[in-house]
């Protein structure tokens, strides 16, 4: 049985998938593990929950709390 997570926010990053792909509510710009986050040095095949409790968007500077999963 699987969990669908597309299009919500769950507020406990914790609960989401290792591969799970987010999207900035503010900017669409797209978290994607597989890549990493090279602007602020986040390793390719960093989950989205591994990420620090500091970390933003970096387009648009908005905390992680505004990002939402998005489908396959």
């Amino acid at each position: 049985m699987s969990t669908r997570f597309e299009g919500t926010y769950l507020g406990d990053d914790a609960r989401l998938p290792a591969d799970a792909r987010l999207e900035c509510g503010v900017c669409w710009w797209v978290y994607d593990p597989a890549e990493g986050d090279e602007l602020q040095q986040v390793a390719a095949g960093t989950p989205f929950a591994a990420l620090p409790a500091g970390w933003h968007c970096p387009n648009c500077e908005s905390p992680k709390a505004r990002f939402m999963v998005l489908g396959d």
